[in-house]
């Protein structure tokens, strides 16, 4: 949880962050989650984050920097709309702006455990 409050203070900045940053927090969180549920070391992380109802560190970025984005586009003051209004470059363009962040395919683990989510509710 203290990882979590941070994160979502500056989810636009750790949204953007180097994938090798927001692993090694990922990894934090892992042991965390397998301390508190006392699981044996075969129970992958994918099964752990199912069963505990948590996203992953870049599933939860992305979705509070999506909530930043429309609060944002949305709010009265006219240069932060415009801040948050921009055509973004190609994809082949070396700079990345923090919004290009919702854009990007999810990572390994983000993708497994959709994935169980959604055998899970075809099952229910």
């Amino acid at each position: 949880m203290c990882i979590r409050t941070v994160m979502t203070y500056a989810s636009p900045v750790f949204a953007h962050a180097a994938p090798k940053a927001l692993h090694k927090l990922q990894v934090i969180q892992n042991k965390f989650c397998r301390a508190a549920t006392d699981a044996h070391w075969r129970v992958r992380n994918s099964i752990l984050h199912r069963d505990l109802e948590l996203p992953t560190l870049s599933k939860y970025t992305k979705d509070a920097s999506k909530r930043f984005f429309d609060i944002a586009g949305s709010h009265p003051n006219a240069l932060l709309r415009a801040a948050v209004d921009y055509q973004p470059p190609p994809p082949t363009h070396f700079l990345r702006r923090p919004r290009n962040v919702l854009s990007d395919p999810p990572d390994a683990l983000t993708a497994a455990v959709d994935s169980l989510n959604d055998v899970n509710d075809t099952h229910d």
